[in-house]
């Protein structure tokens, strides 16, 4: 015979936290082979992006490109031209804008170089003039407010003798130098060459490979999204063929938005710095909007060259001052106006991927990784909303919430945070009623926790603070009244009011209580008169001593039957026999339980009517309670 103690305890936590018997606690459980192996594959992964960068980086800007030149190809082969024509002509259009920025940038730059010491001894004047300004100023004020200071007058401090009689601060008579003359070495023509052009040559080839492997996606466009296909997606080919195009799509869309609008804020930049008398503008707008690609601090690393420039140029701050204005007009309405017409108010990443992409992607293969940092991220969170398989790239970097309503609200309450829990719920009630929220969304919660609860996962007592977090969310909801559809001039819809008492019952299990709550609130914001009864004021022994006399309706919730209900018929019977007249709803939640579908057993139940979600028990008790005439 089983020991009814060892049963009694067999949920506590400590009885399962228990140590077997010799006193040794049981080792520490070590990571699985799943675990182990996606670890190993992510290193071999980082590894090898930050080994093969100089393969790596031409093939990833040539994927960039091939995105922003596939709708200039499309147009071209809408307008007769064959697919190679069409991508020729692309690519040639690509290399010239490319040439064409790249020499004007390069003559700028090499103009600026001439003056650039001028620049940097004014700049250093100007720093020199501010130090000097800042410590008279602190000088000033520690003698105003009498701390330590020079004192007029004062008598120099005198020299101290060394250690070897001389006086510090003299310096003996200086050695005539020594001349040294480095030998040349012997150069041939070819070394000059090359040290030339090895400058050049490597920007060069990166450029030739980057438009090599542009023309060979865009060539074989179709036959490299058969292949992605086959690897990730060929179990459902045509969900996946619909989504690799949109997804195609949406990232050439969203890359030549952002192409258009950092070029267009680094011309009217360049402009303005020009219009001011800045020298070089169009290298100072073109390197602003290159680093308008660089997320946060991009825009701000752009302007910092042109306000030392304007410093420098100027004998005060004016121009200086020109600058930084220019930037507060043209960055923020890039940003905040003219970014959201475009391709929205988001990207689609969230703002700590988008830093730690820019960590990331820095780290791994400097400045082009920071520039590329956010289209790639984004090209991974498109990839992981469109292929099942790489889903996780969205959970992790995309802006999505990566918990749905109901688990957002389950994990709230669970970790006994009821104001997260009802900041979430204003939230959500933004665009649906309170009905809508409590039958979507606190209802399965409600339903999560029953089950948790009856398996054991949850305590009674943990259960029993779960309760009160939902009852203390629900209360700061009674505010919220809805307007039902057809409601005139705002006012709440209101159904014609029983003459009795709805009563909203509370079942046996610990979270029963909760859903006659909301059950009492929707009904009362109808202008029914409701009461919230608890299951304790309905048990065997105490449904004597209960007021049931007025009420005309009952609305019993159960939100586990756990099996035959029993107890359910039970509670059903004794409220049949205290108020025989009373039309008696039972709710069995959520909606398509197992006994909702069974006739015979809603009929075992005893009562008037199942239901399965708030909205029909609203219905339902509305319509058995009798109108008031």
């Amino acid at each position: 015979m089983t020991d009814e103690s060892q049963l009694a305890g067999y949920d506590e936590p400590s009885a399962r936290a228990a140590p077997p018997s010799g006193g040794q606690a049981p080792p520490p459980s070590g990571p699985d082979t799943r675990t182990l192996v996606g670890l190993a594959v992510t290193a071999i992964v980082v590894a090898a992006l930050y080994l093969a960068q100089d393969v790596l980086v031409p093939i990833t800007l040539a994927v960039m490109l091939s995105f922003v030149l596939s709708p200039v190809s499309n147009v071209l082969r809408r307008l007769g031209l064959w697919r190679a024509p069409s991508v020729v002509v692309s690519v040639l259009l690509a290399l010239a804008v490319i040439g064409g920025l790249g020499t004007l940038i390069g003559s700028q730059a090499a103009g600026l170089a001439e003056d650039a010491p001028r620049y940097a001894d004014a700049i250093g004047q100007k720093v020199a003039g501010a130090q000097a300004l800042a410590t008279s100023r602190l000088g000033f004020l520690l003698r105003a407010f009498g701390g330590p200071g020079e004192t007029a007058g004062a008598p120099p401090p005198q020299a101290l003798p060394t250690a070897r009689g001389r006086t510090r601060g003299t310096v003996s008579a200086p050695q005539a130098p020594l001349l040294v003359e480095l030998a040349r070495p012997k150069t041939s023509a070819l070394t000059v060459a090359l040290t030339i052009l090895e400058p050049v040559l490597a920007p060069l080839e990166t450029t030739f490979i980057v438009l090599i492997v542009a023309v060979f996606i865009l060539m074989q466009k179709q036959d490299l999204r058969d292949r992605f296909i086959r690897v990730f997606g060929s179990a459902d080919l045509h969900r996946t063929t619909l989504a690799l195009d949109e997804a195609g799509a949406r990232l050439s869309r969203f890359f030549i938005a952002q192409l258009g609008i950092n070029a267009s804020f680094g011309l009217v930049f360049g402009v303005g710095l020009w219009a001011i008398g800045i020298p070089t503008p169009a290298l100072w707008g073109g390197l602003a909007g290159l680093l308008r690609f660089v997320p946060y601090i991009g825009p701000l690393l752009g302007v910092l060259p042109p306000l030392a420039l304007g410093a420098a140029i100027d004998p005060g701050w004016w121009t200086a001052a020109w600058v930084a204005l220019l930037f507060v007009v043209v960055e923020p309405f890039t940003a905040y106006v003219v970014e959201p017409l475009l391709y929205g108010h988001s990207t689609g990443l969230s703002p700590a991927s988008v830093i730690v992409a820019a960590i990331f992607w820095t780290w791994l293969w400097g400045p082009i990784g920071l520039i590329l940092s956010t289209p790639l991220t984004l090209c991974l969170v498109v990839m992981g909303r469109h292929v099942r398989s790489l889903e996780f790239f969205d959970v992790l970097l995309g802006d999505r919430p990566p918990l749905s309503a109901v688990d957002t609200f389950y994990q709230r309450i669970l970790s006994d945070d009821p104001d997260d829990a009802l900041a979430n719920a204003e939230s959500l009630l933004g665009d649906r009623s309170l009905l809508d929220y409590y039958d979507s969304v606190v209802l399965p919660a409600l339903k999560l926790a029953a089950a948790d609860e009856a398996t054991g996962k949850v305590t009674r007592e943990r259960a029993a603070e779960m309760n009160r977090s939902m009852l203390a969310v629900i209360d700061e909801l009674r505010e919220h009244v809805d307007i039902e559809p057809g409601a005139a001039n705002g006012q709440a819809g209101r159904a014609p009011a029983p003459s009795g008492v709805v009563a909203c019952v509370a079942g046996r299990g610990p979270f029963d209580d909760t859903l006659a709550a909301m059950l009492t609130q929707l009904l009362t914001q109808r202008g029914v008169s409701s009461r919230h009864v608890p299951h304790g004021a309905v048990a065997r022994d105490a449904i004597v001593d209960c007021d049931l006399a007025d009420v005309s309706a009952f609305v019993v919730s159960y939100l586990e039957l756990a099996g035959t209900p029993t107890r359910l018929r039970s509670l059903v019977k004794r409220l049949r026999a205290r108020a025989p007249a009373a039309r008696i709803v039972v709710g069995l939640w959520p909606e398509g339980d197992a006994t909702l579908r069974d006739e015979t057993a809603r009929q075992l139940l005893g009562g008037d009517a199942c239901v399965g979600s708030l909205r029909a028990a609203i219905d339902a008790a509305l319509a058995a309670a009798p109108v008031a005439g």
